[in-house]
């Protein structure tokens, strides 16, 4: 078995969770990670228990994958690579572009440039794709055809018309899950960077002899998310407002759909294609397969925190945002034999337990939409 592995980003909410399980199972793990104040806040040596929980466990790289000098110190010696070094967040990606741009594809780009031109002894990666390279979910029409609507314009959704459209159809679509084989078209800067990331090392890797896999994670969640990033992450957001008796705004009409998958599921999905040869050269959705409304998140949050807050359909809405997707899991389930073990509300109740046990963060998400107000893409 291949011992020595690298987690890029390892000290993000997924990676960190990967690596204490790698851990326990004997392996060798280094972490590259820039310690990043939107998910760590300002001091995060000192203060961030994403860190906190991996010192003395990892050898812990400070660096950033934009450096070649940091990338070449991190796979010296390793054998496999998890790559999760990424800027993620599908609203801010619309006005941070080169930034998004610059660490999620220049960063990956850097890293294969010196796995092609370098010695090394890796052997496999892993790639951290998103369900958001498919930008809008798969359909069926009246006629039978599978359809896959184009991104919803401003125009419908200010007149509170929310639901997709596909030309040549009035009759509502039936909603289908997303499988491996589905179009590939995102909605937003931060889908189009993390398609470009799987692209290229499902390309480059065969061809200089490392075995690639690629997991289309769907939203991701559990204990240990971060509670300080507004940008990202719908039920740590929800959570930091109720918590701080702030009113929660469901955007559209709350009926707007995502697989939410907990954490633990994910890094299992992941660990199985670390260690299974059956993975490689492959692509997988990693999901629940069932797809849950934004509004029954924000009621079932309320509920089990107990608190009697305001939740609000406003009608606003984000240009790029999608209304539907949910991952088909035939493939992880058959080659990998991959089940997820938490449903929805057995996820969730683990979440607020754990966000119950934390301080309570400031809510900066209102500050976030003003942003993002200022640049047009919020009505």
């Amino acid at each position: 078995m291949n011992k020595n592995i690298l987690i890029t980003g390892g000290a993000g909410f997924i990676g960190n969770k990967l690596a204490l399980k790698l851990i326990d199972k004997g392996y060798n793990v280094t972490v590259l990670d820039n310690l990043s104040p939107q998910i760590h806040g300002s001091n995060p040596e000192e203060t961030s228990p994403l860190f906190q929980s991996l010192k003395g466990k990892v050898k812990f790289i400070t660096g950033t994958v934009t450096s070649r000098e940091d990338i070449l110190k991190a796979i010296y010696g390793q054998e496999i690579v998890v790559h999760f070094a990424a800027e993620t967040g599908t609203g801010q990606s619309m006005y941070e572009i080169h930034k998004y741009v610059d660490v999620n594809i220049s960063g990956t780009a850097i890293m294969l440039d010196l796995l092609a031109n370098e010695p090394n002894q890796v052997k496999k990666v892993i790639i951290a794709s998103s369900r958001a390279i498919y930008g809008e979910g798969r359909y069926k029409a009246a006629d039978g055809k599978i359809v896959y609507p184009k991104h919803r314009t401003d125009e419908y959704l200010a007149k509170g018309d929310f639901e997709v459209k596909y030309d040549g159809y009035s009759s509502p679509l039936e909603l289908l899950a997303t499988d491996e084989e589905s179009k590939i078209h995102p909605s937003s800067v931060y889908g189009i960077t993390k398609q470009n990331q799987e692209q290229m090392v499902m390309t480059v890797c065969p061809t200089i002899g490392i075995a690639p896999v690629a997991f289309r994670y769907q939203n991701v969640y559990g204990p240990g998310q971060s509670l300080k990033n507004p940008y990202t992450g719908i039920l740590s957001i929800f959570s930091t407002q109720i918590k701080n008796n702030n009113p929660i705004n469901i955007f559209e009409d709350g009926k707007e759909s995502r697989d939410f998958v907990f954490i633990d599921d994910v890094v299992d999905a992941t660990i199985l294609g670390i260690e299974n040869d059956a993975a490689n050269n492959e692509i997988f959705n990693v999901g629940t397969g069932v797809p849950t409304d934004v509004l029954t998140v924000a009621n079932t949050l309320v509920s089990y925190y107990g608190k009697d807050v305001p939740v609000k359909i406003t009608g606003n809405y984000r240009l790029g945002d999608i209304r539907h997707n949910y991952a088909d899991l035939s493939k992880i389930k058959s080659l990998l034999g991959f089940e997820p073990q938490f449903n929805f509300g057995r996820g969730v109740k683990l979440f607020v337990d754990w966000v119950n046990s934390q301080e309570i963060e400031k809510d900066n998400y209102q500050a976030s939409i003003e942003e993002m107000r200022a640049k047009g893409l919020f009505k």
